[in-house]
């Protein structure tokens, strides 16, 4: 660095330094800017140097350094206050609130030095004249950190009675302590009234809304309002995780995943900053950040994965139950440490009370993945296991009961039990017995067809040849499912032509079950790939035989379920003839029906069938109505998956109905149902891909932000096409730029722009360079948006958007990095291209030309005004003619009167 640094390049080095990212590099960087300042002689330059490093040192995890420059401030003022200009004096006084709780956050300082200091600061403000507002909320914040409730009462009433001025902690931060206050004492209406102007960005500092969004997580879930809590909890981490000095507000979105059944992402929060484990400048920090873990730890050991591991302090691998222990111990003693300072017991019992917590809520899903580090951990504790002994034989016996009372989801998971013990007590069974576990496992298995062919000899073995056809028939509707429909076809003839043989019409029920495995096999088979209309007409006889036996065992569930399937088929036969109208009434029966025999979740597939009808037919309020019975209906039946499916269709039909909030409820019950199943890649990355568009419609933009980002990690161009990853970009850079991040939104739409530059439509490509280039000039890179310009204008000009390139001249020639040359040159070209546009423009594209180049010409005269340059009214008058021709008589007024007024 240049020894001869004069005042004005100090202060500008400053600034980049206090623009930098927070973290010790600025406060070592703070340090030599106040040795240049010194070799100043200049004491302004000192005290402004000073000034900068206690704010470096306050906004970083070295808060414990800010005391001694804040001394040699106050000495200076004292000594020499005519060296302070306004703005320093006003500094000076605005840090003593800084100083109070400084000092109480450093558990070495007496108690003692506090008491004096908080009276030095009301002797200093009564002085020079201030309100005692700052004075009794820094009170207020040392009897609430001593516990005495009545000082703190009196001192908070205090602070709320004085007058605001500009020594004042700003209004937001003002409105976060008190907001603090009324949620400790578990008033969590009032606190979120206090904290509303801030949540709602209409009062921001540094810090806020940072820390009130913390803050308001679990007040929020006391009150019973769980998507709020979500939204803010998206929000403020995504304003806190790259703030090194708040370790308080991003330990407080640790707690909120580890109450809310988020354990996992609690974890990958923690590995995200290995510092705060153990960085000590500031105990305050450190104690609430271990305490914190200690309950993510307690959570993980309660679930019964005390052994995973986990991240923790550096230096050695940690498991969850170690980790537990450590951070507790060191929470406490930390604590301990407090709490000797103040001669009571206050703080350990806090930490204490914050280490034990329970879940606020059971689940409540994120809408983001977990990507580190890997850990599986349950929605619940499992519930106590039956341990009554039970073996093959009964486990058996107690299946097919329920197949023959209920059939559907319990009755899979006692079949699901008996094959397990089976495979240890297989000579304990009969053949009959094996063949049924056989035929159940057949369902479930990888080798659908083997599976089928073994149940079905296991069944002859056991002298039922009926079931035996019946697992046949099953086997060849696998081979249909598999794409093998000729294979099947073949397959299904001889069981059918058996059942028909035998004849049907005297059956008993338990005879008649297995024929109707064969009849709906061989429909379902037919109506697969091509049917044509022998075909057709072939499934529709098969069906309706199958609904005149099975209609007549109405009081039998099973069959009466089987009756309502065979309405089903005839509803998807009148789909195969364009018969809409009677797939509908069809599909409803089967529907009434299936609910009748008390089988609701075999009325799933109907439900879905109607919901595509409705949304064909334009009716979404319907499809929507149809898709949440379908959820209704196979709640707790369906697969994981299934539901997941389910859950985003109805979000995919929501939105296109306009309702995006409802859209993204369920599009997040997506994502939570795909990520249970271990579908967070594919299904679960397009579920969180459509959940960011949701929510970015809502202008939600914080929570979009994270959720698209999250997406992006699993969104492949392979799983789920270039197109996705493209869009997914886009919003990310929507959303970006609505938040300000204007660096980080140009850098999600060059992304995209580098997927869509071989696109063979264009078009794309050119917005979204155009779009990266305007995020660039917005965060202050000139030279990248410069080039960013160029080659958006080239993509326009390939696509013959004269208009688009003219605008990509125009912000060009704006630039902070345009010289006057560049300027013309930007502007001269614009209009070279407006003009060669219009030689042979039709009548609409021309009245769009000519403004254009109106526009092109009044910039033109405002940059050429800002330099004095004297063609500055000719392009002025050239503007107001172009806006004549094109019929804009306001904008041509405007430019009229602009240049009568440089000449008059």
């Amino acid at each position: 660095m240049s020894a001869t640094m004069d005042l004005d390049a100090l202060r500008h080095a400053m600034a980049e330094n206090a623009a930098q990212p927070e973290g010790p590099a600025r406060g070592a960087r703070a340090e030599v800017l106040l040795a240049e300042a010194e070799k100043l002689a200049v004491p302004l330059g000192v005290i402004e140097a000073l000034s900068h490093q206690l704010q470096m040192y306050n906004y970083s995890s070295e808060k414990d350094k800010m005391f001694v420059p804040f001394a040699r401030l106050l000495r200076m003022w004292d000594e020499h206050p005519e060296d302070f200009d306004s703005y320093e004096a006003h500094s000076l006084h605005w840090v003593f609130k800084w100083m109070t709780n400084g000092m109480l956050n450093q558990p070495h300082v007496p108690l003692a030095s506090i008491e004096k200091w908080l009276g030095e600061m009301d002797h200093r403000y009564k002085v020079a004249g201030h309100s005692e507002r700052a004075v009794r909320m820094s009170e207020f914040y040392v009897a609430d950190h001593l516990g005495d409730e009545e000082r703190a009462t009196r001192a908070y009433d205090a602070w709320l009675a004085a007058d605001r001025d500009d020594k004042a902690d700003c209004h937001a931060c003002e409105l976060n302590g008190q907001g603090a206050r009324q949620a400790d004492l578990r008033h969590d209406e009032r606190a979120l009234e206090l904290w509303g102007r801030v949540l709602a960005g209409e009062l921001t500092c540094a810090h806020e809304p940072h820390a009130a969004l913390a803050s308001s997580l679990l007040p929020l879930l006391r009150l019973g309002r769980p998507e709020e809590a979500r939204a803010n909890h998206l929000r403020g981490l995504r304003l806190v995780r790259q703030m090194e000095s708040m370790r308080g507000a991003f330990a407080s979105h640790v707690e909120f995943c580890a109450l809310t059944g988020n354990e996992a992402r609690a974890l990958e929060l923690l590995a995200e900053r290995p510092a705060y484990f153990t960085d000590s400048g500031d105990p305050q920090g450190l104690k609430n950040f271990l305490a914190v873990t200690a309950l993510v730890m307690d959570r993980l050991v309660t679930l019964g994965l005390g052994e995973q591991r986990v991240p923790g302090p550096a230096g050695r691998d940690w498991t969850a139950a170690e980790l537990a222990v450590h951070a507790r111990g060191e929470a406490l003693a930390v604590a301990a440490r407090f709490d000797a300072r103040n001669g009571t017991d206050v703080v350990s019992r806090r930490v204490r009370e914050r280490m034990d917590q329970r879940p606020l809520v059971e689940r409540l899903p994120l809408g983001v993945r977990v990507t580190r580090p890997s850990v599986t951990v349950p929605v619940a504790p499992a519930a106590p296991a039956d341990t009554r002994p039970r073996d093959a034989a009964s486990l058996v016996a107690e299946a097919r009961r329920l197949s023959a009372a209920t059939g559907g989801p319990l009755t899979a998971r006692a079949w699901a039990a008996a094959a397990r013990a089976a495979q240890d007590e297989s000579l304990e069974l009969t053949v009959r017995d094996q063949a049924e576990i056989a035929d159940y496992a057949a369902i479930h298995s990888d080798d659908t067809v083997g599976g089928f062919d073994h149940a079905a000899a296991l069944f002859e073995e056991a002298g039922d040849p009926a079931e035996a056809r019946a697992a046949r028939a099953r086997g060849a509707f696998a081979l249909a499912r598999a794409g093998r429909l000729d294979e099947a076809r073949a397959a299904i003839r001889e069981p059918y032509e058996q059942v028909v043989l035998d004849g049907f019409a005297e059956l008993a029920a338990e005879s008649a079950r297995p024929v109707t495995a064969v009849l709906t096999s061989r429909a379902r088979i037919l109506l697969m790939g091509h049917a044509g209309d022998e075909d057709i007409a072939a499934a529709e006889a098969c069906v309706r035989d199958l609904l005149a036996l099975a209609e007549r065992f109405e009081d039998v569930p099973r069959l009466a379920s089987q009756a309502a399937s065979a309405r089903a088929m005839l509803g998807d036969i009148a789909v195969h003839r364009g018969d809409d109208e009677g797939a509908r009434a069809l599909y409803e029966g089967a529907v009434e029906a299936h609910l009748a025999a008390e089988r609701p979740w075999a009325a799933v597939d109907c439900d879905m069938r109607l919901a595509g009808l409705a949304r064909e037919r334009g009716d979404l309020d319907e499809g929507a109505r149809r898709l949440r019975a379908a959820l209704e209906h196979g709640a707790g039946a369906l697969e994981p998956h299934d539901v997941a499916q389910l859950q985003l269709q109805l979000a995919e039909i929501l939105a296109a109905g306009g309702d995006a909030r409802a859209a993204s409820e369920h599009a997040l019950e997506a994502t939570h149902w795909a990520d249970e199943v271990g579908d967070g890649a594919g299904l679960g990355a397009w579920a969180r891909f459509q959940l960011g568009g949701h929510l970015l419609g809502q202008d939600r933009h914080a929570e979009a932000a994270e959720v698209l980002e999250s997406a992006l990690l699993d969104l492949t161009s392979d799983d789920h096409g270039d197109g996705a990853i493209v869009q997914a970009r886009w919003w990310l850079g929507d959303c970006a730029r609505a938040l300000g991040e204007h660096l980080q939104s140009a850098e999600a739409w060059l992304k995209a722009a580098e997927l869509a530059q071989h696109w063979p439509e264009q078009r794309d490509h050119a917005m979204l360079a155009n779009l990266a280039a305007d995020a660039l000039d917005r965060a202050g890179r000139p030279e990248d948006a410069d080039r960013a310009y160029v080659r958006a204008g080239e993509l326009w000009a390939s696509l013959g958007q004269t208009g688009a390139v003219v605008r990509c001249l125009r912000a060009r020639a704006w630039l902070d990095s345009a010289d006057a040359d560049a300027e013309r040159a930007c502007m001269e070209a614009a209009i070279a291209a407006c003009e060669a546009a219009l030689s042979d423009a039709d009548d609409d594209d021309r009245e769009l030309l000519l403004s254009e180049l109106g526009h092109t010409h009044r910039q033109f005269a405002q940059l050429l005004s800002r330099r004095d340059a004297p063609d500055t009214e000719e392009q002025l008058e050239r503007a107001a003619a172009a806006f004549e021709a094109a019929g804009d008589e306001e904008a041509r007024d405007e430019a009229r009167e602009t240049l009568e007024a440089r000449r008059g």
